[in-house]
């Protein structure tokens, strides 16, 4: 006994971002234009071919009569009715699923947008929770020194709104283990204790009576990253400690 099988009408859409108002996508198999599907239980590459007037979009399994359409995308969108459905098999096998165009699939659409929004209200109320020096730590980390000069209720809109278009990066900085360290560094530099030097490319102490090389940084390596390294080491243990001291006692 056959098993019956609904029919629906499907819809699909360009994956570029930017979509044009009309999109010609290739519907028959040529030399310039290969269009071929690989059958596995043949073993061999099959033409496609999209005839609306055909039972199959495989072009071995046509007749002589078959009339050509084009497939256009209008903005960047597709709407294939459920009575088309040699075009629907035809985008199926097409070599250019998955990668030029993709069915849209409303249910798993919908799967990401919740995701996406839980992920921006748990980074929301993370940050609306934060603590105001730890508030003040991530807005250094996440804006730089530019949050050195806004008061508390400017860093907390900031950072909500930061929330909002970032989560996923607020959540790491948040959470890294790292944080007070990297938080201290930036102090460090804004207290003026070191300084970069050479287009950032050397790393200097500034003290009354330190005003040696630090470190240099690797090629290609984030600045802060490899000063948070170096402190991190048995070289620069004694250091860290010695800056913390000296940053306490000056706050």
């Amino acid at each position: 006994m056959k098993k019956n099988t609904t029919l629906v009408t499907k819809a699909y859409k360009l994956m570029r971002e930017e979509r044009p108002l009309a999109y010609m996508l290739s519907s028959r198999h040529s030399i310039r234009s290969p269009l071929l599907y690989f059958d596995e239980e043949q073993g061999v590459n099959r033409p496609l071919r999209y005839a609306r007037n055909q039972k199959t979009p495989f072009e071995d399994e046509q007749d002589g009569n078959a009339i050509l359409e084009p497939i256009v995308f209008e903005d960047g969108m597709l709407v294939v009715p459920r009575d088309n459905q040699v075009l629907q098999k035809f985008l199926h096998h097409h070599p250019g699923n998955g990668m030029i165009f993709t069915e849209v699939d409303k249910a798993k659409d919908a799967t990401k947008e919740l995701e996406l929004v839980e992920r921006v209200l748990d980074a929301q109320i993370l940050a609306k929770n934060l603590s105001t020096e730890k508030l003040i730590s991530v807005s250094r980390i996440l804006m730089g020194n530019y949050a050195n000069s806004m008061t508390i209720p400017e860093l907390k809109r900031d950072i909500l709104v930061y929330a909002q278009n970032n989560p996923e990066d607020l959540m790491e900085v948040v959470n890294d283990p790292m944080l007070e360290l990297q938080n201290d560094i930036r102090e460090f530099f804004d207290q003026g204790f070191i300084a970069f030097r050479n287009n950032q490319r050397d790393v200097y102490y500034s003290l009354p009576s330190n005003k040696k090389k630090m470190l240099s940084v690797p090629f290609n390596e984030d600045p802060y990253s490899a000063v948070a390294a170096y402190l991190q080491s048995n070289d620069g243990l004694d250091a860290y400690k010695f800056l913390q001291k000296r940053l306490k006692k000056d706050k």
